[in-house]
């Protein structure tokens, strides 16, 4: 990894990714053999809202480690 933010970055998109996974698959969906279950799903509004907000913790994640790396001279 180039620095910290990057793996903390990708962290919180893996995380969210099983978080996603295990909840969307088993309580959203009909469970993990739905494929043969007949007309699709629409996506809820609360996936639109989760990625807007990953989105948008990350932007101002990256903000900040960056203007704090510019003050000390050094990354994490």
């Amino acid at each position: 990894m180039k620095d910290i933010y990057t793996f903390n970055l990708i962290s919180l998109f893996a995380f969210s990714s099983v978080l996603m996974t295990y909840f969307g698959v088993n309580y959203y969906l009909s469970g993990l053999h739905s494929y043969a279950a007949g007309d699709p799903v629409p996506v809820p509004v609360f996936v639109y809202v989760a990625v807007i907000l990953l989105t948008a913790i990350s932007i101002v994640a990256y903000l900040k480690y960056y203007r704090f790396s510019s003050i000390t001279g050094k990354k994490l």
